[in-house]
């Protein structure tokens, strides 16, 4: 591609929107570059616009960090508008090269296949897609376009459209080759097969918007610029009839401290709920910084801005019920009503001074035996990073087992002594769990 024809507009450079959409987006803070916000305003405004947000099928559970564009996705479907989710069959099996510093792992054809299939439940929770209506969600995977290129054709067709100049100066490029790090020709390619991910669709399905992260900027835009040009080059635009194509980058969330969103000492916050409880992801919200409850609660949650405002206003021990109600509405939108009550309730058994632990989770330990220490550091219990940590605490009878405190740190835990209910194991004031040992 030559010159550059969009300009970035971010969230602070455009005049107050019109469209119910944008006002929602802007209003929530969602919006962090467009190549054309008064335009896109302006479509939102006309009516029902299709978009697609896309999603590589690199693991079989989406985490926290791919939560943002799931909620503008949700947000947009629920002012009128199409959401398309597509699932990159075809571009996982390349890599996309975008804000890593390392050539990405390539899966094979099966693990993709499985991860695909488990991706549209979790998207479901937060769109809808057999509802009979106009604005029903789509998923689609780029598979079934992109596998049927020859690649002489692909060439001639795309990547005559493409300045090799203008591919490198991207970020993501251009850092890695100023680093010297390795950047494979197989990772050079993904920006034109996302490109080429756009003009399909907005040929196929009159899809007129890509949304995306902060890092997707250098590949949407030339999706942008590739649908320009090639309707110049087909003269199929001279009508000026045809809807144009827009770019929409989504902030990056990071929280008080800077760090970004969805990692924890136990690792990435998962969606799936066979990688990450219910009650595990609930005491995530919970446990966040006071200071990011409002823009969590603004970002995640389908809240308006008057209960937002209302439940950030509280003071002192009040203040626990705006983190509570965030992470209930989170653990609603992606698990449902019931499983967030019992998340609730288990949360308010585990940081209150009652006996009843019932609606804590028991987590399954596969030995018949294990020494408290042994249990602290433990990966599904992961209380302390490691004995040397844990020891003081267990010295000073901080640590309790069924509401004893267990001083010695080499104490020996077996299956009979779990009985019905299992160990209640005391590590802190905010660490509560219920243990079982055995099969």
């Amino acid at each position: 591609m030559g010159t550059a024809t969009i300009l970035a507009m971010g969230q602070h450079d455009h005049p107050a929107p019109r469209s119910a959409a944008m006002q929602e987006l802007c209003a929530r803070g969602l919006v962090e570059q467009c190549s054309d916000f008064e335009a896109l305003d302006k479509a939102f405004d006309s009516g029902m616009q299709t978009f697609y947000v896309g999603y590589d099928p690199t693991a079989p559970s989406l985490h926290v960090g791919h939560l943002v564009p799931l909620m503008v996705m949700r947000l947009l479907q629920r002012h009128g508008h199409r959401p398309l989710c597509v699932v990159g069959g075809a571009t996982a099996r390349v890599g996309d090269p975008s804000g890593k510093t390392e050539t990405r792992k390539i899966l094979d054809n099966d693990r993709i296949a499985l991860n695909t299939k488990r991706l549209k439940h979790q998207l479901s929770q937060f769109v809808h897609f057999d509802k009979g209506a106009p604005n029903d969600a789509l998923m689609l995977d780029n598979a079934d376009w992109l596998l049927e290129f020859k690649y002489i054709d692909f060439l001639r067709e795309i990547g005559r459209h493409f300045s090799v100049n203008r591919m490198v100066a991207v970020k993501t490029y251009r850092e890695r080759l100023e680093n010297e790090q390795p950047l494979s020709f197989l990772e050079f390619n993904y920006q034109l097969l996302q490109a080429y991910d756009f003009m399909h669709l907005n040929r196929e399905h009159r899809c007129t918007l890509q949304v995306g992260g902060s890092d997707q900027w250098g590949n949407m835009v030339a999706g942008v610029e590739l649908i320009r040009r090639t309707r110049h080059a087909s003269g199929e635009n001279k009508d000026g009839k045809r809807d144009t194509a827009h770019a929409l980058t989504l902030p990056l969330l990071t929280t008080a401290d800077g760090k970004k969103m969805g990692k924890t000492e136990k690792g990435a916050v998962w969606l799936e709920a066979d990688r990450l409880s219910p009650y595990d992801y609930y005491q995530y919200w919970y446990n966040t910084a006071d200071q990011d409850v409002p823009k969590l609660l603004r970002t995640f949650t389908d809240l308006n801005s008057d209960q937002i405002e209302a439940l950030c206003a509280a003071e002192g021990a009040a203040r626990s019920e705006a983190k509570h109600r965030l992470a209930y509405e989170t653990t609603r939108l992606l698990h449902g009503d019931v499983e967030a009550e019992k998340a609730r309730r288990a949360s308010e058994q585990a940081f209150g001074a009652g006996t009843d632990w019932s609606a804590l989770p028991c987590i399954e330990i596969p030995v018949k035996s294990i020494t408290l220490g042994d249990l602290l550091i433990h990966d599904k219990v992961a209380a302390f990073k490691s004995k040397r940590l844990a020891r003081p605490s267990v010295q000073a009878g901080s640590v309790e087992i069924n509401d004893a405190s267990v001083t010695d740190i080499n104490t020996t835990y077996t299956q009979q002594d779990c009985g019905e209910s299992g160990l209640r194991l005391k590590a802190s004031k905010k660490k509560k769990f219920r243990i079982r040992l055995g099969s």
